[in-house]
């Protein structure tokens, strides 16, 4: 005799409503959604008084050095950070061509001194037999004409071969001034044309920081305000400055203007190539600030997470969650770390401070601080309001 239950033919149904219903609840339990962890910070006012501008320190008087002539350089003397003094001789062009020349038209002059003399004799003795009507006067300015010719003709060899005479000089390149080489831009044996760069001399003297300032705060810019210089190799370190120039067009290639900054304390002790950070005031001192971390790029400007705390389910089943959404907000100039927020964020805004690419809009999320500390963001937002 078979068992019973092996001949029912309802138990595979029964078996098969068993097997689905424990694989949909299964399912439920995989939907629910965890609340992934987060780091926020707060937004606060104050963070963002001071813009930083990275900067290098330059001499304020900086000319480029060339010849005046072009040839093929002989000798180069001197190398990038060597110091020099006024009128010591940096490099030295070929000269042969132009000394050659120099000598052809000394020559010349000598030629032409030649015959304003045999013009001169001629002219003198013309005028006593004029004078004494043994020759006509047409033949005595006959002779005039020659003598003035003659004369002409040795002031233009005489130019000439101070023309020449100036050009070897020229194939000497000096130092107008005491300073350092900042840099070497040709090499012996190189041919350069009349004024082309070989050395770039930083001048001794006074020192400044070049920096470029981007367009949405060059407004912010006036000639004389007060700023302040930090030295990299010297953090902490700040000395007062002021701005002394301010380009009047942007950089077509970075679309900043380039601008100087003068010390205005005396005697501080800089090097050229330096690195340095400039430091001003900026328009909104009391901007809220975020890390640059916090930043998501979008393709009209940046934005932000922001967690908010906000009612889900319904009935008895309603309870408060704390989700992120995706805020818009102008910023203004970068700084090292953070970067101001001019609009879209309000004091006591929570921001997510790390890991924003791994977000999606609504996500739920668990807010935590540097020291894994849970967050409550609705009471700390209501105690910075």
């Amino acid at each position: 005799m078979r068992p019973l239950l092996s001949s029912a033919p309802w138990l595979p149904l029964v078996a098969a409503l068993v097997l689905t219903t424990g694989l949909a609840a299964c399912g439920k339990a995989e939907v629910a959604e965890v609340p992934r962890p987060v780091l926020v910070v707060q937004a606060s006012p104050g963070q963002a008084g001071l813009e930083a501008f990275a900067g290098e320190v330059h001499a304020r008087q900086e000319p480029p050095l060339s010849f005046r002539i072009g040839g093929k350089i002989a000798r180069r003397l001197v190398d990038a950070g060597a110091h020099v003094r006024a009128g010591q001789v940096l490099a030295e062009l070929d000269a042969s061509d132009v000394r050659l020349q120099s000598e052809a038209w000394r020559a010349q002059q000598a030629s032409a001194e030649s015959d304003l003399a045999l013009a001169k004799a001629e002219l003198d003795r013309y005028k006593n037999l004029v004078d004494q009507q043994l020759v006509s006067r047409s033949l005595y300015d006959t002779r005039l004409a020659s003598y003035q010719a003659a004369e002409a003709k040795l002031r233009q060899a005489r130019a000439q071969s101070k023309v020449y005479g100036n050009q070897a000089d020229y194939a000497v390149l000096r130092a107008p001034s005491a300073g350092l080489i900042a840099q070497r831009l040709a090499e012996a044996g190189e041919v350069v044309a009349a004024g082309q760069t070989v050395f770039v001399l930083a001048g001794d003297g006074e020192r400044e920081v070049a920096v470029s300032i981007p367009e949405q705060t060059v407004r912010q810019f006036t000639l004389g305000r007060d700023l302040v210089v930090e030295l990299w190799s010297a953090p902490g370190q700040h000395f007062p400055g002021k701005l002394r120039e301010l380009a009047a067009a942007a950089d077509p290639q970075t679309r900043t203007y380039a601008a100087r900054v003068s010390f205005t304390a005396p005697g501080v002790a800089v090097d050229i190539g330096q690195s340095a950070r400039v430091y001003a005031q900026a328009a909104g001192g009391n901007a809220t600030a975020v890390p640059l971390s916090a930043l998501v790029s979008q393709g009209d400007g940046s934005a932000v997470w922001v967690v908010r705390r906000e009612s889900a389910g319904e009935g008895e089943a309603r309870h408060a969650q704390d989700v992120v959404r995706l805020t818009k907000v102008a910023v203004g100039a970068f700084g090292e770390t953070s970067v101001p927020v001019l609009s879209g964020l309000n004091p006591g805004d929570w921001v997510v401070a790390a890991g924003a690419h791994l977000l999606r809009e609504g996500q739920l999320v668990q807010p935590v601080d540097r020291n894994d500390r849970a967050i409550d963001v609705a009471a700390t937002a209501v105690a910075a309001h």
